[in-house]
């Protein structure tokens, strides 16, 4: 992936993070960034991503043509329980580790980055180790209020660590917070650019009654079991307050179906009901006056970033409990709100009723959320990776 040939020396940078999107898309919106800001200057971008072979990031990669090389990585299964840390897989895992160190220390040199961007995931660990070995300047961004443990342990080895909310410094240890900067989550261009009327056109949304609210129902890309069955418990007491986009994953739809079909006329034409929303997402959230989701960091950053008003239903095996961390830190600066622990759907309908019921208290959350935003983060970032790499 690179762009324009001038005089000037192109810029070499190698990115790593991966296993997750909340890892994957972050990196691959800075590096599309990068290079925009780049070409701005006549200079073109060599970047090289370094990840799991057949992972996110791997399929990411080559869909964007951007090069990629794998290395070895060990996962840590965590456990309250110290002594299931020394389990059998995690000790056969945490063997790997060397290996990936000399792997991932033998590209770095080869290749010779300006500089390193380490999103977090497993992977990251021994190329960030082997940016540190190899005297090249090490950018570590970290997209959740807590920090994962992998960027945890590279903090230290880090010239430079981005973090997406204020409330991450006092997390770092001292000598790391010098080092720190917020840059926000970098969120893709494309979901800041929706238009309403366009998810209207495209997915043919004319029983809507547009006089009402209109609710985004979303469990990510798969769909949420737990969502699901929580909005089939008060659908025709929400249908007859908004209308409703329901993206509920591509293998629950079926069983969804009799629900939908068992509506008065008057309220299905307010129900749309799909496994999968694509290339209309920025459209669906424009369209949105309230969001019901998860609240992994991308889902955050994006609902921020649009000043988007949400009910958060956290998915409780996140790793160390990240999205109840993110849901509950929203929550508290009156910019959403958090449905934790044991959720029914008398609690999801108290959470919309005063949000659909009042149009001042929808716009004075979605203003609070709004000003935990950073939809300039990529940005932000790039400046960062830019300013380290000099």
């Amino acid at each position: 992936m690179s762009s324009g040939t001038g005089a000037a020396p192109s810029f070499r940078l190698i990115v790593t993070g991966g296993g997750t999107g909340g890892h994957t898309y972050p990196a691959l919106t800075a590096v599309r960034t990068l290079q925009a800001r780049l070409a701005g200057v006549g200079r073109s971008l060599d970047v090289l991503w370094v990840g799991v072979a057949g992972g996110l990031e791997e399929r990411v990669a080559t869909a964007e043509g951007i090069a990629f090389r794998s290395v070895a990585t060990g996962k840590v299964r965590r456990s309250a329980n110290p002594l299931k840390l020394v389990s059998p897989a995690n000790v056969r895992d945490m063997s790997r580790v060397p290996l990936g160190v000399a792997q991932a220390r033998s590209i770095v040199s080869e290749f010779r980055p300006d500089v390193v961007l380490a999103t977090g995931g497993y992977v990251a660990v021994p190329v960030g180790l082997a940016a540190k070995m190899c005297r090249r300047p090490l950018v570590v961004h970290e997209q959740t209020v807590r920090l994962g443990l992998a960027n945890r342990s590279l903090a230290r080895a880090a010239a430079r660590f981005a973090v997406s909310s204020e409330a991450t410094l006092e997390l770092l240890p001292e000598q790391v917070r010098a080092t720190a900067v917020v840059t926000g989550n970098p969120v893709r261009a494309e979901v800041l650019s929706g238009h309403a009327e366009k998810a209207v056109e495209s997915l043919g949304l004319w029983g809507f009654e547009r006089a009402l609210p209109t609710v985004y129902v979303t469990g990510g890309a798969q769909g949420s079991q737990q969502i699901n069955e929580l909005v089939r418990g008060i659908l025709p007491w929400l249908l007859s307050r908004a209308n409703l986009v329901h993206q509920c994953g591509p293998a629950n739809v079926e069983g969804l179906r009799p629900a939908a079909m068992a509506l008065p006329a008057e309220l299905a034409s307010r129900y749309f009901l799909t496994g999968y929303v694509g290339a209309e997402l920025p459209d669906v959230l424009a369209l949105a006056d309230v969001v019901v989701s998860r609240s992994g960091a991308g889902t955050i950053a994006e609902l921020t970033a649009l000043g988007k008003p949400a009910v958060l239903v956290p998915l409780a095996s996140s790793a160390g409990n990240e999205q109840t961390h993110n849901a509950q830190h929203l929550e508290a600066q009156g910019a959403a709100v958090a449905l934790v622990g044991e959720v029914d759907g008398a609690g999801l309908r108290g959470a919309l009723e005063p949000l659909l019921a009042d149009p001042g208290r929808r716009g004075q959350v979605g203003h609070r959320a709004q000003l935990l935003g950073r939809p300039d983060a990529a940005e932000r970032l790039v400046d960062v990776l830019l300013d380290t790499a000099s």
